[in-house]
C-alpha cells in the first residue's frame, strides 16, 4: 500500500484515521443496540473499549496483511463523525480487501454508506493494486444486503447457520467484486 496516496474523500465525507477525540462519538454509535446487533462488538462497548482500540489501531500502518483497520467518515460541512469504514488486509490472499461499514443512526438512511464504500472501493482498486474485495453480511441484515449489491458487488455465497455468533447459528451472506469488474463497469 502506498502510503503517500492519502484517503479518499467524496461530496460528502472526508476519510481518515481515527483520533482521540473521536472516541465519544464513537462509542456512542456503537454502544446502541441496533448498530451493534450483527457487529463483532456488543452494545456494552465503552470508553475503555475505545481507548483500547485507538492503541492497536495506531500501532500498525494502514495496508498490514492481516490486519483491520478502521477510518474514520467525518462529514465534511460539518466535522462531525458519522461513523467508520473497516478495512481487513486479508493475509492469506495477497491483494485482498474485506470492508464492512458503521454509520450512526442519525445518519443512516442517507446515502453516506453507499458513497463511502464506492470511493473506498475505487481507491483500493485504482491506487493500490487491489485484486478483490470483499463483504460478508449476516442474511437477516437485509439493508447492508442491498447497500453491497447497490455499490456493485455481487453476493457470491450463502453459508447457511455457518457462524455461531452471539449466542445463535447466523447465516453469512458473501459479496465480492473483482477490479475488473470494477472497472468495467460494475458500479
Amino acid at each position: 500500500m502506498n502510503p503517500d496516496v492519502p484517503l479518499p474523500t467524496t461530496t460528502s465525507l472526508r476519510m481518515r484515521r481515527f483520533g482521540p477525540g473521536d472516541l465519544p462519538a464513537m462509542v456512542a454509535y456503537r454502544s446502541n443496540p441496533d448498530v451493534a446487533r450483527y457487529q463483532s462488538w456488543t452494545e456494552d462497548w465503552s470508553m475503555a473499549d475505545a481507548e483500547e482500540f485507538l492503541r492497536n489501531d495506531q500501532a500498525h500502518a494502514l495496508g498490514t496483511p492481516g490486519t483491520w483497520t478502521q477510518i474514520a467518515l467525518e462529514e465534511r460541512g460539518s466535522g462531525v463523525l458519522v461513523g467508520d469504514l473497516a478495512l481487513h488486509f486479508v493475509a492469506a490472499q495477497p491483494d485482498t480487501v474485506e470492508l464492512g461499514v458503521t454509520l450512526a443512526p442519525a445518519h443512516q438512511g442517507r446515502g453516506l454508506a453507499t458513497e463511502a464504500l464506492r470511493a473506498m472501493i475505487a481507491w483500493l482498486f485504482e491506487h493500490h493494486g487491489t485484486h478483490r474485495v470483499l463483504a460478508q453480511a449476516d442474511a437477516r441484515n437485509v439493508a447492508v444486503r442491498g447497500l453491497l449489491q447497490r455499490v456493485g458487488m455481487r453476493q457470491e455465497a450463502e453459508l447457511r447457520e455457518a457462524d455461531f455468533w452471539k449466542g445463535e447459528w447466523t447465516t453469512l451472506c458473501i459479496y465480492a467484486v473483482l477490479a475488473r469488474e470494477w472497472s468495467a463497469g460494475a458500479t
